[in-house]
């Protein structure tokens, strides 16, 4: 796993060159943005011991399993570790996943794996809800429940699968030839759209999304795809 520093407060952990999570710092420890694919939990784990800190809380941005691939494995040896996730994204984290859609939500499909997870959940993040450092940003389209994380500190959007930056910086349902896979398992490229313009109204200094590489853009890159996209 490849661990990319972002600032004093945060770090970027890298499986096969194209899956991220993010360890985030706070007064008493790591909160971890998702837990990557199966198998991730040993090198996620050390990346957090070389950086100096536990991990207190996983924070998952959706359920699809390169997010939370790793959780239950990390809640075995972190069994004092919380895990927070929004409301909407809880039937989806059932074994098996509840896909039936919710009074007003788009009747349109999402695909993607939904491996679900045993560990219970201790806390559901609310709309604009402040998570330590992490304003909690409600994010529906590429699957319902979808959340993203803003850090308030130094402007460092936690963007999941909202948006893309492999090689260029993309909103999901807009990708790149080269990199259409999130595009594929979406739901609601409307709801997308909705929620880029609504990350557009932060102060963004840069851009962490679940693939691709950190994109140093302020608030002006994503308003230049929101307009091509509209």
């Amino acid at each position: 796993m490849e661990v990319t520093r972002i600032n004093d407060n945060a770090f970027q952990l890298t499986r096969f060159g194209l899956v991220n999570c993010y360890l985030v710092r706070e007064n008493d420890g790591f909160t971890l943005i998702d837990t990557g694919l199966p198998g991730s939990a040993d090198d996620i784990l050390a990346a957090a011991s070389a950086a100096g800190d536990p991990i207190r809380r996983i924070l998952l941005t959706h359920a699809h399993s390169d997010h939370v691939g790793s959780v239950d494995a990390l809640i075995a040896k972190l069994p004092a570790a919380s895990v927070t996730t929004s409301e909407r994204s809880l039937p989806l984290l059932k074994k098996p996943a509840d896909k039936s859609l919710w009074p007003g939500e788009p009747n349109e499909s999402f695909a993607g794996g939904l491996p679900g997870i045993t560990t219970p959940v201790t806390h559901f993040v609310s709309d604009n809800e402040l998570f330590g450092s992490l304003r909690a940003i409600s994010t529906p389209g590429h699957i319902p429940g979808h959340f993203a994380f803003f850090d308030e500190r130094d402007g460092t959007l936690y963007a999941g699968d909202e948006l893309q930056s492999v090689v260029r910086l993309a909103i999901n349902g807009w990708n790149p030839w080269y990199f259409q896979l999130p595009r594929w398992v979406m739901w609601s490229k409307k709801l997308c759209l909705q929620s880029a313009r609504r990350l557009a109204e932060y102060p963004i200094q840069r851009y962490a999304c679940g693939h691709g590489a950190l994109c140093e853009d302020g608030p002006e890159a994503l308003r230049k795809l929101i307009h091509k996209a509209s």
